[in-house]
């Protein structure tokens, strides 16, 4: 916790000239996100998406190191419905996943057609980078996806929870919720799937994810990283609870992440 509340990340992100970019997403809404600019030219961009209930600026924490040592183009958008972009309801990464494609349609047009793209996201980051890693209009530019923490579907992690939390079993009740979800907000829980998308995917993706996660269970990245279409790795952090294997594994973490990318992006 010393290192999310009070790491100097925090400061880092606070000294940045981030350029506030918004976007208008395919049903209406304004979202937002903040990009920064390497020190020097560069050809390389990551598009880092936070977890549930953040914001975009709480990815300085992986962002300072792209930005510091790895000399990458940083952006981080806020999701649907979190910090100043619009949205009446969570998406748990499936319409968030549109959002993304075309926050990196916008980005690319800005930064020129030769730009190559990570994806790096965080929990309901991590499903959002893997949900948009299948769609076919997802831009030729995205070369490499880290996700960190991510879940199968937003049915099996709530399946999970219930499960978890209360002893109950998924049907009824997940299933009339997802009902009412599909005419909320758009989607149903099963639709929500990233398992679909990797199954369909040709983007390399590195895995991550803790050992002792207790709100999103190891085995769900482990089938995700056996069912990937593309060229997958695994790496998992003993002892790391959900969204803590930066926080446990430091320099391992970032070893990990600069390898993988060095093989992956040209």
């Amino acid at each position: 916790m010393e290192l999310y509340l009070n790491g100097d990340w925090i400061e880092w992100v606070k000294d940045q000239p981030f350029e506030h970019l918004t976007l208008t997403s395919r049903d209406g809404l304004e979202l937002s996100g903040y990009y920064l600019p390497a020190s020097q030219p560069t050809d390389k961009l990551v598009i880092l998406t936070h977890g549930y209930l953040g914001n975009g600026k709480q990815m300085g924490l992986y962002g300072q190191h792209y930005h510091n040592e790895l000399g990458y183009d940083i952006f981080m958008p806020d999701a649907r419905g979190h910090g100043k972009s619009e949205g009446n309801y969570y998406g748990f990464g499936w319409p968030d996943r549109l959002d993304l494609i075309d926050w990196t349609y916008l980005l690319v047009k800005k930064l020129g057609r030769d730009t190559k793209v990570v994806y790096h996201g965080l929990s309901m980051g991590a499903a959002t980078v893997l949900m948009a890693s299948g769609e076919e209009e997802l831009p030729s530019q995205v070369e490499a996806i880290i996700a960190d923490s991510p879940y199968q579907s937003v049915y099996q992690l709530f399946t999970y929870q219930m499960n978890r939390m209360f002893h109950l079993p998924a049907f009824p009740l997940l299933d009339s919720t997802s009902l009412l979800t599909k005419f909320r907000a758009g989607y149903s829980f099963r639709e929500a799937s990233a398992m679909t998308e990797v199954e369909k995917t040709d983007v390399p993706i590195l895995y991550i994810h803790g050992e002792g996660d207790t709100f999103v269970p190891t085995e769900m990245a482990e089938e995700l990283f056996q069912q990937t279409a593309s060229h997958a790795e695994l790496f998992l952090v003993p002892d790391a609870n959900h969204g803590e294997s930066f926080a446990v594994a430091g320099d391992a973490y970032l070893k990990k992440v600069d390898l993988f990318l060095d093989r992956m992006i040209d």
